[in-house]
């Protein structure tokens, strides 16, 4: 799970959220666990809503 509390009222940039999707990515070595695709998809929820674009779930 991210160290880092996603709320409405701190708003990290995409920088920092691209940086830690980029960190789960390195630390899964590719492959990531249940766990990790959790983190993984709100990681891309998050980074949508910071860039204003739109996050695609896994179907």
């Amino acid at each position: 799970m991210s160290p880092y509390p996603c709320s409405a009222d701190s708003e990290r940039s995409a920088a920092v959220v691209n940086e830690e999707i980029r960190d789960l990515w390195q630390r899964s070595g590719g492959c990531l666990s249940p766990d990790d695709e959790e983190e993984y998809q709100r990681l891309l929820v998050e980074w949508a809503t910071v860039t204003g674009g739109s996050a695609r779930s896994a179907a």
